[in-house]
């Protein structure tokens, strides 16, 4: 199993920046997807940005498109979430999620596209980030 381990995560006014980090250990393939998904209490959990680098693919849900940007250092180990111009509605707990090795051909149930097309085997515990 891939352990995902988030940070970055805090209280912001509405129009800030805030950069998630999540480090991976055990995470080898470029051919699998890892992925930022939130969620606020009673809600569903939404898929927000993920990405593919074999060969390269990101997903963004349109609520976030133009204001995260999601990259991946595999040299590093490490997934990094961008957020700018930060709404109250972002406010959610943020987990890291992997589907490698994409055994597991169970369709994605957050629809993130051909970048993630199958269910996450690995979450992380997540980091909460709050807009004010």
């Amino acid at each position: 199993h891939v352990q995902l381990v988030e940070s970055g995560g805090g209280s912001v006014q509405a129009g800030e920046s805030r950069r998630l980090s999540c480090v991976t250990s055990g995470y080898t393939s470029t051919t699998s997807c890892v992925a930022w998904v939130r969620q606020v209490p009673g809600k569903e959990r939404e898929g927000v940005a993920g990405i593919r680098t074999g060969p390269s693919n990101t997903f963004y849900a349109d609520s976030v498109k133009g204001r995260f940007t999601i990259s991946l250092d595999i040299y590093k180990n490490t997934l990094t979430l961008q957020m700018n111009n930060l709404k109250a509605e972002d406010t959610a707990m943020y987990y890291c999620a992997s589907d490698f090795p994409a055994r597991d051909r169970t369709p994605n149930p957050f629809n993130m596209g051909p970048a993630c097309p199958f269910v996450f085997r690995d979450w992380g515990r997540g980091t909460q980030v709050t807009v004010s």
